[in-house]
This record gives structure tokens, sequence and C-alpha cells, in this order.
């Protein structure tokens, strides 16, 4: 009996490192990760956006604003740099083009067949003093840059005029906002500016102006006045 006893432990103790190094080899082993389907990875490469990247600058170094450069893609994405008269630092505005506005500046470039031309848009009088327009436009390795002060050609001239309302805009929205949070006497003078651009159809698009006259208007840091000029103007807007 005591035989068998000692035979089973010697047995049992044997057993053991077999289980134990059985045991390590199953946990040592690296679990696999499942790899994303073909089609996820197909997903998550980023779509190819148009390459056609267009410009717009204009300089007057005596005017207020005597520097200002729009760049956009295709899909109307991009910024509007402008620097004051006499300040080093440029500020920087994001901008996002409207479908209508977008739709009337391509179809301005469509007309110029640009890429394609090497027309001189530049009249035969000279109108300097009242700054200087170049227009570009990029599309993978071809460029193209024109530069002119004022220009017979109608598509031309109303391309650049295009362009400046989308910069005066975006440029009488920054002037607003630092208004109302820093100078809120300021905001007045600035909203009689917008409506009278509003009349005249001197902005690219009025109803983007919507939120934030809408904010004004009960906005108590500003003045009465200012208030209910944004109403004013607001309700301009909602009738055209």
């Amino acid at each position: 009996m005591r035989t068998k006893i000692v035979f089973s432990v010697l047995l049992l103790l044997i057993a053991l490192p077999v289980c134990a190094q059985d045991a390590s080899k199953r946990n040592d082993r690296p679990q696999e990760t499942a790899s994303p389907s073909p089609r996820r990875q197909e997903e998550a490469k980023p779509k190819t956006s148009d390459p056609r990247r267009y410009t717009y600058e204009f300089k007057q170094p005596e005017f207020l604003i005597s520097h200002v450069m729009i760049e956009h893609d295709q899909q109307g994405h991009g910024k509007v740099t402008f620097e004051r008269r006499g300040e080093e630092t440029p500020i920087v505005e994001p901008l996002e083009l409207s479908p209508p506005v977008l739709n009337r500046i391509f179809g301005f470039w469509n007309e110029l067949r640009f890429l394609d031309s090497d027309e001189n848009y530049q009249a035969a009088k000279n109108f300097a003093h009242l700054g200087t327009y170049r227009i570009g436009m990029e599309s993978g390795d071809r460029r193209r840059t024109a530069e002119f002060n004022w220009s017979g050609n109608k598509s031309a001239w109303a391309l650049v005029n295009e362009y400046r309302k989308v910069g005066d805009q975006t440029i009488l929205v920054f002037n607003i906002k630092l208004a109302r949070e820093m100078q809120p006497l300021n905001t007045p003078q600035l909203l009689n500016e917008m409506e009278i651009l509003v009349t005249r159809n001197g902005l690219s698009d009025p109803p983007q102006l919507i939120p934030l006259l809408t904010e004004l208007r009960t906005d108590e840091h500003i003045p009465l006045i200012a208030r209910n000029h944004a109403d004013r103007i607001l309700k301009k807007i909602s009738k055209q």
C-alpha cells in the first residue's frame, strides 16, 4: 500500500512541470488581431479632392485695407488674408463660399477659359491709383496668374468684383465681431455700413449674415440703436 502511494506521488511530481510548461506555452502565444476587411480599408482611404486652387489678390498701399488675398478650392473652402495700412501683422479669417457664390465665381472662370488663355486683361486706360488686381488658378502642373488694374473684359472684371464682395463681407463681419467684444459703441457705425452694402448689393452673400444679425438684435452688450439696426437689416435680407 505504501509503495503504491509513493509511486502515485512520483507520477504527480513528474506531471506538474509538464502541465506548467504547456500552460506557459499557451499564455505566451500572442493574440492575433483581426485584420480589417478590404472594404473597411478602402473606406479609410481619404477621398481624392479636386486639385484646382483659385486665388484673388488686391493691393493698394494707400488704402485703409491695403492688401487682400483670397484663396479657395473647388468646394469653396479657403481663407481670406487682409492687412490694414500701417500694421505689420496680417489677419487671417476662414472662408466658406456658399453654392450660389461659387456658381457665380465658377461661371466667370469658365467664361475666361483661364488656363487655356494668354489674354492680357489690362485695359488701355490705367487706374493703378485705385489698386491692382491679380487672379490665379492652379491645377496640377498647370498654373497661371494675370494682373490688371482695369479691364474691358466683362468676365474678368465681373470676377474681381465678385471676389471684392467676398473680401468686403469677410472683413466687415470680422470688424463687427471684434467691436461686439472689445468696443460695443462702434457697432452702430458698422451696422450702418452693412446696411449700405446690403442695399447696394455690395456683399457676396447677405443670407450668411442672418445668424450673426439674429444674435446682435438681442445682445444687451451693444447699444439699443445697434440692436434695432440689426433687426432692420435682418428683415431687409429676409425680403430679398
